[in-house]
């Protein structure tokens, strides 16, 4: 491969890290050969995507779990599926106006969201999600509702039981939720210890909102959050196949397709 052609550290890292969650595993010697560099090159891109929560290093490779039950960390899930989400999120927000309460996942793609209900307010929103905290603690405008509980790290939110408690004691006028996959009629996620949240989110707010890009229609993850007749809408880029379209209209299904930008 030449250097013209040869993609930036952190797109080739982006690569190593779709391939392996797409095939379950990889060796360092063919990404090496794959790309073009040398193996302390591809040791070095896998130490930081193990670094990162996206992988698990074993001599000579990389692995995730085929069973779905692996979730990668908030800095990788905040690169991958950019336009994806923007596309999401700029759908997403039609659905808001001033005055409401709007309740957050600790997703990324409803972090996109968030960035762009700054522009709208008046509004309260509640989430569980630091970094959607952070990005909202200053706008003028919004009131915002910091969920407690337990913080977890790799999501850089806050769960437990006290976090449940609180969404409960909350009724919010719109809530929008991601998932990992969404499969013969399911929402699924890859954790355990997210799904009590985002059941919590879902009966406590009077509409809910699945965002959720293309590669999630038709994977399968380990635990079930809810039915697709739970959510009022469901979200997808542009990006989704026909069949996948046609599954969640067979199934009765609102949706609406986010055209992303073309450049």
């Amino acid at each position: 491969m030449s250097d013209r052609h040869r993609p930036a550290p952190a797109e080739r890292r982006d690569a190593i890290a779709e391939a392996v969650l797409a095939r379950g595993s990889g060796t360092a010697a063919e990404f090496a050969e794959r790309f073009g560099v040398s193996l302390m090159t591809i040791h070095r891109d896998l130490d930081e995507l193990e670094r990162q929560g996206v992988v698990r290093k074993y001599r000579g490779g990389v692995t995730a779990l085929r069973s779905g039950v692996f979730e990668s960390g908030v800095a990788y899930r905040a690169r991958s599926m950019r336009e994806e989400k923007e596309a999401i999120a700029a759908a997403a927000v039609e659905l808001v106006e001033p005055g409401m309460a709007v309740m957050l996942d600790d997703s990324t793609t409803a972090l996109a969201v968030g960035r762009r209900l700054r522009d709208l307010a008046p509004l309260t929103i509640v989430t569980n999600f630091l970094d959607g905290l952070n990005l909202l603690s200053a706008a003028e405008g919004i009131k915002l509702i910091a969920l407690g509980g337990d913080h977890d790290p790799l999501h850089n939110s806050f769960m437990g039981v006290s976090c449940v408690e609180m969404i409960e004691s909350l009724r919010a006028d719109l809530c929008f939720v991601s998932a990992s996959a969404v499969s013969g009629g399911d929402v699924c996620h890859r954790e355990q210890r997210v799904v009590g949240v985002k059941r919590a989110m879902l009966r406590s707010a009077v509409r809910s909102v699945l965002l959720v890009d293309h590669t999630k229609l038709g994977r399968t993850a380990l635990h079930r959050v809810a039915p697709l007749s739970a959510f009022d809408r469901v979200i997808v880029d542009d990006g989704a196949s026909p069949a996948a379209l046609g599954d969640l209209a067979n199934r009765q299904v609102e949706y609406a397709v986010a055209a992303r930008s073309r450049r």
